[in-house]
């Protein structure tokens, strides 16, 4: 990846935001929260004014009453403090519950990681 910020493509940032949405686990369970289907969709693009790269992330939870909403969309807002190369330099998180989530929304490797296929 690039290491000049100003250089970055919104294509590398969302690549890079897929790769860290994949170390953040749910707490319940074992499965990180991209594969698990909580992501709904990723938006990135080089902001025109401040030129920083920008991205918008739009994610549910397993249940609207999740004990660890806050935490987990904490960890989501707090990705550029862990992205050395600046591909990803701000994170608005929208969280919604329409649709709902389900199992189908998980991929096929968080499916067979939890016995499900």
């Amino acid at each position: 990846m690039n290491s000049d910020p100003r250089e970055v493509t919104p294509e590398e940032s969302e690549k890079r935001m897929v790769e860290e949405l994949q170390k953040i686990f749910d707490p319940e369970i074992p499965v990180d929260i991209y594969n698990l289907g909580l992501i709904y969709a990723i938006e990135c693009h080089k902001d025109e004014t401040s030129r920083l790269n920008r991205c918008k992330v739009t994610m549910t939870l397993t249940s609207a009453t999740c004990s660890m909403s806050e935490v987990l969309v904490d960890l989501v807002r707090s990705i550029p403090s862990r992205v050395e190369d600046h591909s990803i330099e701000e994170v608005e998180v929208e969280l919604v519950f329409d649709p709902p989530w389900d199992q189908s929304k998980m991929s096929d490797e968080a499916k067979l990681q939890l016995g499900l296929l």
